[in-house]
């Protein structure tokens, strides 16, 4: 690789500038194969220690070489984070985050962002999530995947199309963004409005409803509530309570329509849907504390809410 003179940081400021030229890129790599907003961040602050530290004059690419050192970093983290997760207090969800304008995650495309698809994706190794984020989210060439992982290039086809095979059965027939927005409005009316006909007509029926509060907010489902019926009833019973003095505001959460649950001055859940066949059918509550610190930025200005 050919030494491009513009990307040699000569001085301390110049090696923070090209740090934070990549910050971006560097987190949405990590979020997405975390899931962690908090991880993530981590992962780019133990970035910035080795690119402080190493001997920067032999660095070729910065970027390149940024972002091997945080695929690589996350994926130890994936692997450590995997075994507290088996002991997690019911469902675990990614934590959410602010794609209003995409300020923080930089990509240039939404791919493995929803999380929905991030939920799926813990299904996959960590190396096969690492190449498919590299893949799907940033079009980083096969070979350029391999060097990053240390894998051939062969081996990193097979890892991207494994992790595609695994996640293309629940991907079909997902609905477009707008229309995902439209149709989590008339979920999220029907829901407050305790409104059964409305319900009944919009929940797949295999539908499931997640609810992650990490073992510290009481009165929340511990385990999944699967198929349309039961969700019909559950959602009818807490109609009844649930949404009074609960203010609701509108946000773009991971690349997809959602709302931030208010009471006082504190947001206390994020609620978002997927969608598939113009039906809803995952259902995704964050409720734990823990992964609404970062909610505040979320919410839309005065007047946007609903």
């Amino acid at each position: 690789m050919t030494r491009n003179p513009h990307d040699e940081p000569r001085s301390e400021d110049e090696s923070l500038a090209a740090f934070e030229a990549q910050r971006r890129r560097l987190f949405g790599i990590a979020y997405r194969i975390l899931g962690s907003a908090f991880e993530a961040e981590d992962v780019v602050q133990e970035t910035w220690i080795r690119w402080h530290l190493c001997d920067r004059s032999a660095v070729r690419d910065v970027g390149a070489f940024l972002a091997t050192t945080a695929t690589r970093i996350a994926i130890n983290v994936l692997n450590s984070a995997r075994s507290r997760r088996e002991t997690y207090i019911g469902p675990w969800l990614p934590s959410p985050v602010d794609t209003s304008d995409d300020p923080l995650l930089g990509a240039e495309n939404a791919e493995a962002l929803e999380l929905a698809t991030l939920l799926l994706m813990e299904r996959l190794t960590a190396t096969e999530r690492a190449a498919f984020v590299l893949r799907e989210a940033f079009t980083y060439p096969y070979p350029r995947i391999g060097e990053i992982l240390r894998v051939s290039e062969t081996a990193a086809r097979q890892l991207v199309s494994r992790a595609r095979k695994h996640l293309a059965v629940d991907a079909m027939h997902a609905v477009d963004t707008s229309a995902q927005k439209r149709l989590f409005r008339v979920f999220l009316d029907a829901a407050r409005g305790g409104d059964a006909g409305a319900l009944e007509s919009l929940l797949a029926a295999d539908a499931v409803s997640y609810t992650d509060g990490g073992g510290a907010v009481r009165r929340t489902a511990r385990r999944p509530i699967q198929g349309s019926e039961k969700l019909q009833r559950f959602l009818l019973g807490v109609a009844t309570w649930f949404w009074d003095d609960v203010t609701v505001e509108l946000v773009d959460a991971n690349g997809r329509a959602g709302a931030v649950l208010w009471r006082g001055s504190r947001p206390f859940a994020l609620l978002t849907v997927a969608i598939r066949d113009e039906r809803v059918t995952r259902i995704f509550w964050v409720m734990n504390p823990a992964k609404l610190a970062s909610l505040a930025p979320l919410a839309l200005p005065e007047g946007m809410s609903c």
